[in-house]
């Protein structure tokens, strides 16, 4: 985890947030058990600007919440591409589609309630972007199951890989950090990835696919 002094200078000193995200980190934070798991205005803007650098024609999302980045991501897209994103919790449903409209991408988005290691089998799709944010312990099943749907030259993204430090102290040993341990070492030792980790917020993996 970042020091919160710098990550309070990275926030003061990076582009705001609009009102509608604004709104939805508010209204998050306040009704949200646990509402760190958005995205929040620096990763968003991230996301952002990776979507506008690389202009990807189809983006598939691993864990919506309220889809605070699957607007960031979206506005930088055009009205020919699509994000499909899936999240299990349909108690999310409305918020989502309502959130998605008073953005104004609805249209560039394909919302799937389920769960993820069902749902992705069946996509015909062939992405140019997964990002992933969802039950960290299937972290090492989702990368099985996209590898070969993303194609050769695109990339994936993954939050949470730091997991609050966890991965980098070898007396903690629980589920989550073990499966994302797992995962960073799975993505390290794949002939056909390459990586890097950044710590951005609680760290993202790069991942850019280059072979089969």
């Amino acid at each position: 985890m970042i020091d919160q002094k710098i990550e309070n200078y990275i926030i003061e000193h990076s582009v705001k947030a609009d009102a509608v995200l604004h709104e939805i980190y508010r209204h998050t934070n306040l009704t949200q058990l646990y509402p760190r798991m958005l995205s929040g205005p620096v990763q968003g803007k991230f996301l952002e600007m990776i979507c506008a650098m690389y202009q990807p024609k189809y983006v598939l999302e691993i864990g919506t919440f309220m889809a605070y980045s699957t607007i960031s991501m979206a506005r930088a897209l055009s009205d020919e591409s699509k994000i499909i994103t899936i999240e299990s919790n349909e108690e999310y449903e409305d918020t989502i589609h309502k959130n998605l409209l008073k953005a104004g991408v609805a249209q560039r988005v394909e919302l799937v309630i389920g769960d993820a290691l069902s749902v992705i089998p069946g996509l015909s799709n062939s992405f140019d972007l997964v990002f992933i944010d969802a039950d960290k312990r299937n972290y090492p099943h989702y990368l099985d199951l996209i590898v070969d749907k993303v194609k050769t030259g695109g990339f994936i993204l993954a939050d949470n890989v730091l997991w609050g430090g966890k991965v980098a102290d070898p007396d903690i040993h629980d589920e989550e950090t073990a499966a994302i341990r797992k995962f960073n070492t799975m993505v390290l030792h794949h002939k056909g990835l390459e990586q890097i980790i950044l710590p951005l917020r609680d760290g993202i993996a790069m991942i850019r696919k280059i072979g089969v």
